[in-house]
């Protein structure tokens, strides 16, 4: 019986300087793996891709229809960030390619770099480091405070903005937040009703929210006039989300104190690009490049996230935490389909001696189609025909493609597979074993 595609022969591509401890992870299972220190455009990035069984980026990487179509092995994408707005997800969908992430793994260290600017801006931590380091001593207090006692505002209350919210409160910040969700607060957290609500109470608003049409300059010239004088701004979620100009005449104008950005409308593809914005060297600003969740603890984590579902998906099948297909979390494949007590002589002892006979492991169907009526019908008419029995069956759909996951007992795996890549509704077809 034929195995499935040889792991040998599985390329896998991961772009940005993934953390070298996913390039262990896939190379262990023996897949031939092609570790890039930054992102790729155009004929460049269709040419490393361009026989990829699995690609892996972060944010930089733009993967379109067209890369998508140019890779007709690809079998999924890992994202080894929190975003995924840089994939072409219904194209992806439509190809029978999961996408996966890791929602999860760098919360922390978004948090805690957060926690660092509240307290940074609050000190004028910045400009004082700045004036040491252009040798100037100034030990004056003017425009230093303390965050205790005051009021940090925070939009977006999922599982980064609900983080800050429990290590700002141990410091004695009063918190109050809004999302469009309802959110359960934690500790003394104060839901408030709108987003100007917020904006008119904070000391400090810190931004938590995905990119999205709603979103995009969620915080323009009208939400900086609504924030009290004095107060600050940090984002540290998507670069859309705030109107940079109207934030430089805002801090120009010294309506706001400060302001802290981790992320830009646009940003340099690479290291050692130049980076310009119309808030360079304002005072009291932090900018850093990008790197809310880039720590160490943080990447290994989120490589570890993320090669842990591609491997559960190439070898076994599930689809657990995909962002653009239908979830399907799948029992491990067993080697013994069914057993037989067989009976075998003791050479020693001459007396009868009985044992397991294992028969062959069972072939793994996985197969994405387009979600209409009638196709589950056609794939057990064409099983039945060629001999196969079912002995487990796995279904999950949504608006657009279903996911059905077959496993049947020992049989002609490659004509099954032929039969299944015949109906019209077919997107993609594997065998495993």
């Amino acid at each position: 019986m034929k195995t499935s595609f040889p792991k040998g022969q599985i390329e896998a591509v991961l772009l940005e300087g993934v953390h070298p401890h996913g390039v262990e992870m896939l190379t262990s299972e023996g897949f031939k793996v092609e570790a890039l220190p930054k992102a790729l455009e155009g004929a460049a990035f269709r040419k490393a891709v361009a026989n990829a069984h699995i690609i892996g980026i972060r944010s930089k990487t733009e993967l379109n229809a067209q890369i998508l179509v140019a890779s007709p092995r690809l079998l999924a994408v890992g994202c080894f960030c929190i975003g995924t707005n840089q994939v072409d997800l219904d194209a992806a969908c439509a190809s029978g390619v999961p996408v996966f992430n890791s929602p999860f793994s760098n919360t922390r260290s978004v948090a805690e770099l957060t926690i660092a600017e509240i307290v940074g801006l609050h000190r004028r931590l910045c400009d004082k480091s700045a004036q040491m380091h252009a040798g100037n001593w100034d030990k004056s207090a003017d425009g230093a405070h303390e965050v205790r006692g005051r009021t940090l505002g925070i939009i977006g209350y999922g599982r980064i903005g609900s983080q800050v919210s429990v290590l700002a409160e141990s410091m004695g910040l009063r918190v109050v937040y809004f999302d469009v969700l309802p959110r359960l607060p934690m500790g003394n957290a104060k839901s408030a009703k709108s987003l100007k609500e917020v904006l008119e109470q904070s000391d400090v608003v810190s931004l938590h929210v995905p990119a999205t049409p709603r979103t995009d300059k969620l915080i323009a010239k009208r939400e900086l006039a609504q924030m009290k004088k004095g107060s600050y701004l940090i984002n540290n979620s998507r670069g859309s989300v705030v109107d940079i100009k109207a934030l430089a005449e805002a801090l120009q104008s010294k309506h706001l104190a400060g302001a802290a950005l981790d992320v830009f409308p646009e940003e340099p593809a690479g290291k050692g690009e130049n980076f310009n914005s119309e808030i360079r060297n304002l005072p009291n600003v932090i900018l850093t490049p990008h790197v809310g969740g880039s720590t160490e603890e943080a990447q290994e984590s989120i490589a570890d996230d993320v090669c842990g579902k591609l491997l559960k998906f190439v070898n076994n099948g599930s689809t657990t935490g995909a962002v653009n297909v239908p979830e399907v979390e799948l029992p491990e494949q067993t080697i013994d389909g069914s057993e037989q007590i067989v009976e075998a002589q003791d050479v020693k002892s001459g007396s009868a001696k009985f044992a397991r006979k294992h028969s062959l492991r069972r072939h793994r169907i996985l197969h994405f189609h387009k979600n209409v009526p009638g196709v589950l019908s056609k794939m057990h008419t064409i099983i039945a025909k060629l001999g196969g029995n079912i002995s487990a069956e796995y279904l999950q759909t949504n608006q657009d493609i279903g996911y059905v996951v077959l496993d049947v007992d020992p049989s002609d795996g490659e004509a099954i597979a032929q039969g299944l890549r015949e109906i019209p509704e077919t997107i993609r077809v594997r065998v495993l074993w």
